[in-house]
């Protein structure tokens, strides 16, 4: 399986000229957002995908976001760029989810989830830490599009899904089938569109943060804990919670600071779903 995987990965379409705009949009770390309007309007989907997370349970805006300008200020421009560019790039890499019985909505919803809580989080640790992550965080399970196809051309999907339920473990189930973590499939696919490496080194070693060099260690280390929480299958339940717990006792973090970002997330979750 492990040459299906790279022969998907090499036989992706390069990047669409929507992503690259966005991507040198953001390097330029503008605070324009007329003009990031104006991009993002060139892409129906993207605008519904923005509109869509505004109104989501996870922000619980007081009233309808129905404007992209809107969502724009609410999210916040770095979000918004987030939002888009793993909409594209979800799209570019033309496969379903349902080898993980989930869909391209669900993965929107968990990997802006993703971002949220590098935005609540992270930003508690160090503020220009938190924008440097919040795309990798959007993006970081990307691979599994790759994973899926293969998985459903060697028509292992009911195994797949089996052993899925069985062990409650996204991460140990995608090795043992492809032979590769997530996010080393995820990595190679960025190296192949040539994105940044602040972009890919901290994803790609996100599952492995005993090789991390060590300038990108800290960054894996939350691509990490986010990673377990933000599971497409189980996103936030009490069991990724406590694992995710254990490893930010084991890397050092501010328990009090992760706990007190957990909780406001899911409370603000949990009014939203009451008021619905």
């Amino acid at each position: 399986m492990k040459k299906k995987i790279l022969k998907e990965i090499t036989s992706l379409p390069p990047l669409p000229a929507n992503i690259i705009e966005l991507d040198n949009f953001r390097k330029q770390d503008s605070t324009d957002s007329e003009k990031l309007v104006e991009i993002l309007k060139k892409d129906p989907l993207i605008v519904a995908n923005i509109l869509k997370i505004a109104n989501s349970s996870m922000f619980g805006f007081r009233s309808k976001v129905d404007t992209l300008s809107r969502a724009i200020n609410l999210l916040g421009i770095k979000f918004a760029i987030s939002v888009a560019i793993g909409s594209s790039i979800s799209q570019a890499v033309k496969s379903n989810l349902l080898a993980y019985a989930v869909t391209t909505d669900d993965f929107i919803l968990t990997s802006s989830l993703a971002s949220n809580i590098v935005n609540t989080w992270v930003a508690n640790i160090n503020f220009d830490l938190k924008n440097e992550l919040l795309l990798p965080a959007f993006l970081q399970e990307v691979g599994k599009f790759v994973i899926s196809q293969v998985i459903q051309e060697e028509k292992k999907t009911e195994e797949f899904l089996k052993e899925l339920e069985e062990t409650k473990n996204t991460s140990l189930c995608e090795e043992k089938f492809t032979g590769f973590t997530c996010a080393r499939i995820t990595a190679n696919i960025f190296k192949h569109w040539n994105l940044s490496h602040n972009i890919i080194f901290p994803i790609a070693f996100a599952e492995d943060i005993e090789n991390c060099p060590e300038s990108f260690k800290q960054k894996a280390q939350i691509l990490q804990i986010v990673k377990i929480l933000c599971d497409i299958r189980y996103p936030l339940s009490e069991r990724n919670i406590e694992k995710a717990l254990e490893k930010v006792v084991e890397y050092n973090f501010d328990v009090e600071h992760f706990i007190n970002s957990i909780n406001v997330i899911k409370e603000v979750i949990k009014n939203s779903l009451n008021k619905s």
